[in-house]
């Protein structure tokens, strides 16, 4: 039966395909008494034999996707599964106890996850705990015969559904095959929204239930211009729907037409249009869009993409690769910022009860600095390849960027000392993210070589709504005469000083904020490169004195979200 839904546009374009449900499967049984135990041990080897073949193909996946080490954790699994001693007690447990093949295999499992997990004088050990539940569920799944989604294995084309993405399942989507997505939860800001747009793929989130409302394999259009999801569409649905695909496919087309040139406005003056990118794959949608430079490369990815700790050499290859394919074109490399909703399983933090307020970013930075270290070595060895920019994130006082700043410079110290080769013309910058920062913003224009402002965050912390819960969507307002003011204080400090004020946050690439933004004369805008080449072709359109009276109005005479918007709309809809 067909469905309308809604939900917030995360990433344009207009998809048709099927639905693949990327939910947990219910895993729940109950132990039985068997009269027939070779049903049970055949059932057992019906389920070894179909967990292989998946983890082998996920496997291959992960070494073609993402390199030999992501693919050596499916090795792992391979082991656990293929263990003789593992396999035989189970078979044993079957046999003595007359259980049905679930129950043994819980049992067996559980005796060895916890005898694994009690090695704490062993941290290979116990990491082989995670590998058995892993293994153990996947085997459980084809018991009871169920599907343990992964988006590695997909073969066919689809639209994900899911309650949210991590970034982990957004690595392994395949945009031969994945067509977009729509979750239940999320806004634009999220990184599953983030990463949509990096893939170039449309999405819609926070539709509230749309796990509720698909089943496997009913077919969809989701519109990511508008946020409109139709389940199961009649065909004058799919016709209008064909329609409105080709009409945007003309537009972008229309857009690629100003892929080489650069980005000036109406009366001639000129903005850098940057990319934000999360690994060194991203540089071919960089190019594809006529990014002028990298303005956020987060290396958090490095770290979550890995089972362990990336190595100095792996981290100086990665941003190597970065820089060397941006050919001379500034690369902004934002140091790690794990924490909040990007968590590491190899790193141990506590467990808080708002981690976004939390132990995160510069802080574990300044923490752990043996880690810090590394990274830092890695981006100074790699900075004679390229134009590198480092940029700190969630500095929320002098101090801090003093310490981080210090750490750097004794970093190029011991590495001239080991006669090592290091750029000198570095800028060292910030990410603006916490009100503190943005309010005394003309004090640290004095130290820094340039501001990057984070709206993502900047805004949820202003308005103290977190933008991951829909409950306080509303108060996620990037237009709202604070935030302007806020962004006007920061960009001003920074010329006051000689210095360039960018921004990285999503705003930048926010159709209804480029006209503020270049009125109140943000210098760089950094934004997913698929919004690029339409930022462009607005600015054309656009004469910096009249945007300039635009923001001055916003700020001073518009008191609430609802004007700034109705007074851009007005400017906007006459170009």
């Amino acid at each position: 039966m067909a469905k309308h839904l809604t939900g917030i546009a995360a990433s344009d374009g207009i998809a048709l395909a099927k639905a693949y449900r990327l939910i947990e499967p219910d895993l729940s049984f109950e132990t039985k008494t068997v009269d027939n135990v070779q049903e049970e041990l055949d059932r057992l080897d019906k389920a070894l034999a179909k967990s292989q073949v998946e983890i082998e193909t996920i496997r291959d996946v992960a070494l073609a996707n993402l390199g030999p080490k992501e693919a050596q954790v499916f090795e792992a699994h391979l082991m656990v599964l293929n263990d003789p001693e593992l396999v035989e007690q189970i078979q044993t447990t079957i046999k003595g106890k007359n259980t049905n093949a679930e129950a043994a295999l819980k049992e067996v499992a559980d005796m060895f996850i916890g005898l694994f997990e009690s090695m704490t004088d062993n941290p290979y050990m116990q990491e082989r705990a995670a590998d058995i539940r892993d293994v153990t569920k996947r085997v459980l799944a084809n018991l009871l015969g169920v599907n343990i989604p992964s988006p590695a294995t997909i073969r066919e084309e689809v639209i994900i559904v899911a309650k949210d993405l991590t970034p982990s399942d957004t690595a392994q989507l395949n945009r031969q095959y994945v067509k977009g997505f729509i979750t239940d939860i999320g806004g634009r800001t999220s990184h599953s929204a983030i990463m949509a747009r990096s893939l170039e793929i449309p999405a819609i989130v926070g539709t509230g239930t749309i796990t509720e409302d698909v089943k496997q394999g009913d077919m969809l259009i989701i519109d990511g211009l508008d946020g409109n999801v139709f389940v199961n569409p009649s065909e004058d649905v799919i016709a209008e729907y064909h329609k409105k695909a080709e009409d945007f496919a003309q537009q972008k087309a229309e857009w690629e037409k100003l892929k080489h040139e650069e980005t000036i406005t109406k009366d001639g003056k000129h903005f850098e249009l940057a990319a934000n990118i999360g690994t060194p794959k991203d540089l071919k949608g960089v190019h594809a869009n006529g990014a002028e430079a990298v303005g956020l490369y987060r290396t958090e990815f490095l770290y979550m993409d890995s089972a362990e700790f990336p190595t100095e050499d792996e981290q100086f290859e990665a941003y190597k690769a970065v820089l060397e394919g941006m050919n001379g074109k500034a690369v902004v490399v934002r140091t790690m910022d794990i924490g909040g909703d990007k968590e590491l399983p190899y790193l141990e933090l506590p467990h808080e009860m708002n981690p976004f307020l939390g132990y995160r970013a510069i802080r574990i930075s300044l923490d752990r600095k043996d880690m810090f270290k590394t990274q830092l070595r890695a981006l100074l060895r790699a900075s004679v390849y390229g134009k590198l920019r480092i940029m700190f994130p969630m500095i929320a006082t002098l101090q801090e960027f003093r310490s981080a700043k210090a750490i750097l410079n004794s970093v190029k110290e011991e590495l001239l000392a080991e006669n090592i080769v290091v750029s000198e013309d570095i800028q060292v910058g910030i990410m603006i993210e916490i009100p503190a920062a943005a309010v005394l913003a003309h004090q640290f224009a004095k130290e820094v070589d340039f501001f990057s402002i984070g709206t993502n965050d900047l805004i949820q912390y202003t308005m103290a709504a977190d933008r991951m819960n829909e409950q306080v969507s509303y108060l996620y307002q990037p237009y709202n005469p604070s935030i302007l003011t806020l962004i006007k204080h920061v960009i001003d400090s920074a010329h006051a000083q000689g210095k360039w004020a960018g921004m990285c946050g999503e705003m930048a690439g926010d159709q209804l904020a480029v006209p503020l933004l270049v009125g109140l004369g943000l210098d760089e805008f950094s934004m997913s490169a698929s919004s690029i080449l339409k930022t462009r072709s607005l600015m054309k359109k656009l004469d910096t004195t009249d945007m300039k009276r635009l923001a001055e109005k916003a700020v001073n005479d518009c008191s609430t979200v609802d004007e700034v918007i109705a007074l851009v709309e007005e400017v906007v809809n006459n170009l």
